[in-house]
């Protein structure tokens, strides 16, 4: 976390713009760990999680989840409807941060893949994920 860290203070110096930082999975994780701290010294505008991992397959009482419960960072996380990190009946029944928005991948899995015959495909969750990162990264203000 120290070197994630020293990295986006060194970026979030030389730009002009707003950072967003985050990762897939367990790099969504170490960024949402460190988010309120650079969020609140002005570094970064908000924190970007693909696939998070809530808990472990098959481990649904083993979260991960502690500090999203009082994030103050802008957050989104995309989520796959059946991740077995964490499925959307899982996730909903948390208490979360408001800060934190949701994009469900439609069938998803932690890859957001769906199942064949779901009516969905790997191209259009895809779409849908970089379509709801362009609108949370939109409506962030400048980092102040």
């Amino acid at each position: 976390m120290s070197e994630y860290r020293d990295v986006v203070r060194s970026v979030a110096r030389r730009r002009g713009q707003t950072l967003l930082i985050g990762g897939k999975s367990l790099g969504g994780r170490v960024a949402s760990l460190i988010a309120d701290e650079l969020y609140e010294h002005g570094d970064i505008g908000g924190l970007l999680c693909l696939g998070y991992p809530f808990h472990p397959p098959g481990k649904p009482h083993q979260l991960r989840t502690r500090h999203l419960e009082t994030l103050q960072c802008p957050a989104l996380i995309v989520q796959g409807e059946r991740d077995p990190f964490g499925n959307r009946a899982d996730v909903e029944a948390l208490t979360l941060s408001d800060k934190i928005t949701f994009a469900w991948i439609g069938d998803g899995d932690h890859d957001f893949g769906p199942r064949g015959r779901s009516g969905f495909t790997r191209k259009g969750n895809l779409a849908v994920a970089a379509d709801a990162v362009a609108a949370f990264a939109a409506r962030l203000a400048p980092a102040r």
